[in-house]
Parts: structure tokens; sequence; C-alpha cells
């Protein structure tokens, strides 16, 4: 079976072009990319891109041999599913519907989901039940296009681990909603990962591979933090996870393919 290791968009230079990009990432070692949709106006200006742009990444993204499978969609932190402004709700639902079809034009199977019912307010009875009403609407919605929907797991308490994950993914009941975990924060939330990694057996479909410490989320190099890269890892391919992406962060420094190339060795000596 191969295990496939993918990267994190924002672990390269921005300024990169799409083919430069690819072939980095390629170069490196890397076998997809993960595309970031998040809150910022740049990467949410994605979702409106014309036919002609999507055609020249897929070809781009062909031309070089390393395909774009995940879509990291975190632009629901400034317009969640979750909130009860009614005009936030409807941009929150419109900004799943056009990344279902950017995700379909460009190739992506899957669409990991930010696990938060709010993000810049409180949240409370009203917006997690909101939250579980837009997420049944998005799954529907992801059905009809045959593209996964995976919730992560986050930073906060609504969502930081794969048994709250699987609440949602009990509650939905559906083929198209599973669990992409980010196994830093998984790690950050308990110290029985493990126990929480098999109350997803048969529902996690990717995970994020990052580094973390107490109460640090990210821009830590591996082998900085306490994750346990092995024991998780060997866990998830127990489980039969054979995706995988490596979640880390451009720094602005001049040695960036250096980092590239140390965070593929680093991981895939686990794979």
């Amino acid at each position: 079976m191969t295990n496939l290791l993918g990267i994190y968009e924002k672990a390269l230079p921005p300024a990169l072009s799409w083919p430069k990009r690819l072939e980095e990432a390629k170069a490196a070692g890397f076998d997809f990319l993960e595309i970031s949709i998040d809150e910022s106006d740049e990467r949410l200006a994605r979702l409106k891109w014309n036919v002609s742009m999507r055609r020249e990444l897929r070809r781009a993204s062909e031309d070089v041999g390393l395909p774009i499978d995940t879509m990291c969609l975190s632009g629901h932190r400034k317009y969640p599913l979750g909130s009860t402004n009614p005009d936030i709700e409807i941009r929150s639902l419109g900004i799943m519907q056009e990344a279902l079809t950017l995700a379909a034009d460009l190739g992506v199977r899957i669409i990991q989901l930010a696990g938060y019912d709010v993000y810049y307010e409180e949240s409370t009875s009203d917006t997690r039940l909101r939250f579980i009403d837009n997420l049944a609407k998005s799954v529907e919605m992801a059905s009809s296009y045959g593209i996964i929907l995976a919730l992560e797991t986050m930073e906060t308490p609504f969502c930081n681990t794969v048994q709250k994950a699987m609440n949602f993914v009990a509650k939905i009941n559906s083929p198209y909603l599973q669990v992409y975990p980010d196994i830093g924060n998984v790690r950050n939330a308990t110290d029985n990962v493990i126990e929480d990694l098999r109350t997803g057996k048969g529902h996690i479909v990717a995970a994020h591979l990052k580094e973390t410490k107490e109460k640090i989320f990210r821009d830590l190099h591996y082998g900085e933090g306490r994750v346990d890269f092995p024991t998780y890892i060997e866990e998830l391919l127990a489980l039969g996870i054979h995706k995988f992406n490596a979640e880390f962060w451009f720094d602005g420094g001049d040695n960036w393919r250096e980092e590239l190339l140390r965070a593929n060795r680093f991981l895939k000596q686990y794979l």
C-alpha cells in the first residue's frame, strides 16, 4: 500500500506562481498539494475564478504531475456556519457552494472543514444548532458532487478531538461527512491521542501532520514539539489511513527549499 504525503500550500512562498509552487512541492518529494481557501480576501477571491483560470491551474497540476487532492477550507472562520446573523449565514453557505464547485473543477476529492461553530464570537447552544443545521445542508450539497467534507480537529474546545468530530459525523450520518484530524491539535487537547484516534475508526479520510507544544498550535519545526509522530502515524496506518498532509508554514526565510526537504524526510521515515 502506498502512503501519500501532501504539503500544505502555505508552506511555500506565496509569491510563487502556481506552476512553480507545484514544481517545488514535487521536487521536495511530496505527492500532492493542499490548496488553501482561508478567510483572507485574496484566497476567498479564488472562489470566483473564471473557467479559464481554473483550467489553467488544473493543466499546470497535470503538466507537473502533482495533483491538488485536498482543500483546506478555513474561510468559514470569518463567515461561520454557526452564525446567528442571517447575512453571515447566507455568506457561509455561499462559500460552501462555491468551494464545492472550485473543488470539482480542480479535481479536489476532500474538503477539510474547520471544526468551529463560530470563531470571533461566543459559542452558544444557538450557534451549535445553526452549525449542525448548516453542516447538514453543506453535506447535502457535497453529495451531488461526490466530494467528501471532513471535519478538522481545531484548537478550540468545540471540536478539538476526533471523538467530538465523530459526534457530528454520527448526527449527520452521511458518507459525505468524515473526519480529517490535525494530530498536533489533538495532542494539545488530550493525553490519550491513540484512544481518541480510535474513536474515528472507519471515518478518518486523511490526517494533518503538524507539530505543536502545549498552548502553541503553529509555526514549529518538526521535532521541536511534543507530537509523537511515529506512534500516531503507526496508529493511523493501522486504522487504514494512507493519506497524510504536512502542515507547516513558510517563515519568510531564504532556506525554504531546505525546510521542505527536511519536513519531507522527517515525516516520510514514518510512512
